[in-house]
């Protein structure tokens, strides 16, 4: 009998993973994926109905002797300059913590790449609670950036990440360009971080509060600025709380930003149980899970076909069948959210999963599943309405 796995609590104590939750109000719409067909209608077999580790799984016993060789599949990718990963499953900023929270749980060395949880130039204590609820779709979250500052994250986790095989990459937010530009100074050169994420979906205290993700102009000066003061890595990451996202991402890949990073959380509030105010206690959050899979993939959809650096797609990734969905509008990599929180385990698994599809469709690498859901030429931005024309 295989042992439980055991999650560690905010406590301390150490309890038994759950599969699901105990008594909800609604039924959950992000749970733990045990098993669903290919993507193409038929079973996967073999390597890929264990969907697991080969460290995890070990050899399997009696092999034949006649049994072919598991051929590797190369699933390295380059977010550019010098930012390569080995493989295209990431964990997304604000659901695994600083990495060092999840090592009890999973190899955190498998991964593509971690964001961290984002981080300002000053110790934020967050929005007041309630924080979270769970919605049919996902979750909204108002969690307000709480982190000790950069100072304090630097000097507490930097020295395990400069230990890692898997790249850090540090989630930056701010109220203004000075704000991103410094955080990004006293992260320059430190050992373990390999690169830098902008959450540009703050208020510009300097245009009244307006974001700067919602902006070409704003978007743009914050990448430039920021690209003026680091060599490393720059991932900048879209919100979808745009008309049209094309004109912004333009402007982010003119001002030097290597990569992109689509999308943050949808904007949305819920309705507390008495009807007489809103549930979260700074009112509007952010929502993330399954519901936002098809504006996710609309956003990535539409900027594939804008610029020519690449994007890591982002929103309700929960099985196999979600990152080839990503891959195929464009992307070349995902970040898996939410999902983290019903099972942490669920990215390495991914990497697994992706890597045996490979195999069963005879490729080399997943770089042939690109793009293949996109149009030979640009086609009008769904602003246009195009899309729902009969």
């Amino acid at each position: 009998m295989k042992a439980r796995r055991r999650v560690v609590t905010a406590s301390g104590a150490a309890v038994p993973a759950k599969r699901r939750p105990t008594v909800r109000r609604i039924k959950p719409a992000i749970v733990p994926v045990t098993r669903r067909d290919g993507p193409t209608g038929g079973q996967l077999t073999g390597h890929a109905a264990g969907a697991t580790s080969v460290r995890a799984t070990g050899p399997a016993e009696g092999p034949s002797p006649a049994a072919a060789p598991i051929h590797e599949v190369d699933l390295g990718v380059d977010l550019g300059r010098g930012l390569v990963l080995r493989n295209p499953v990431l964990v997304a900023s604000g659901t695994f913590g600083y990495g060092i929270e999840y090592g009890d749980v999973v190899d955190v060395q498998r991964l593509g790449a971690i964001c961290c949880k984002g981080t300002t130039l000053r110790a934020r204590s967050g929005n007041p609670t309630p924080r979270v609820t769970e919605t049919p779709g996902g979750m909204l979250n108002s969690i307000g950036l709480q982190n000790p500052g950069v100072d304090a994250v630097v000097e507490k986790y930097a020295s395990t990440w400069a230990g890692w095989q898997v790249p850090v990459i540090v989630n930056v937010a701010g109220e203004s360009i000075a704000d991103y530009v410094e955080v990004v100074r006293r992260l320059e050169g430190v050992p373990g971080i390999a690169g830098i994420e902008l959450n540009i979906s703050c208020p510009n205290v300097g245009k009244g509060g307006l974001q700067f993700a919602i902006d070409a102009e704003a978007a743009g000066a914050v990448t430039a600025a920021v690209r003026r003061a680091t060599d490393l890595p720059l991932l900048v990451k879209l919100s979808p709380n745009v008309a049209d996202v094309r004109p912004i991402a333009r402007a982010i890949e003119d001002a030097g930003a290597d990569a992109l990073t689509a999308i943050n959380t949808l904007s949305g509030i819920a309705v507390g149980p008495t009807r007489e105010r809103p549930l979260l206690g700074n009112v509007f959050g952010g929502l993330s899970g399954p519901a936002i899979k098809p504006v996710a993939l609309k956003v990535v959809y539409e900027v594939a076909q804008t610029v020519d650096i690449p994007i890591v797609g982002i929103g309700g990734v929960t099985e196999l069948a979600d990152v080839l969905d990503f891959l195929a509008v464009g992307a070349v990599a995902v970040q898996v959210g939410t999902a983290i929180f019903a099972d942490p385990t669920l990215p390495v698994r991914l990497i697994d999963e992706l890597g045996a599809e490979c195999r069963r469709r005879g490729l080399d690498s997943h770089r042939a599943l690109i793009g293949t859901a996109l149009p030979k030429r640009a086609t009008a931005t769904s602003a246009r309405g195009a899309e729902y024309r009969p």
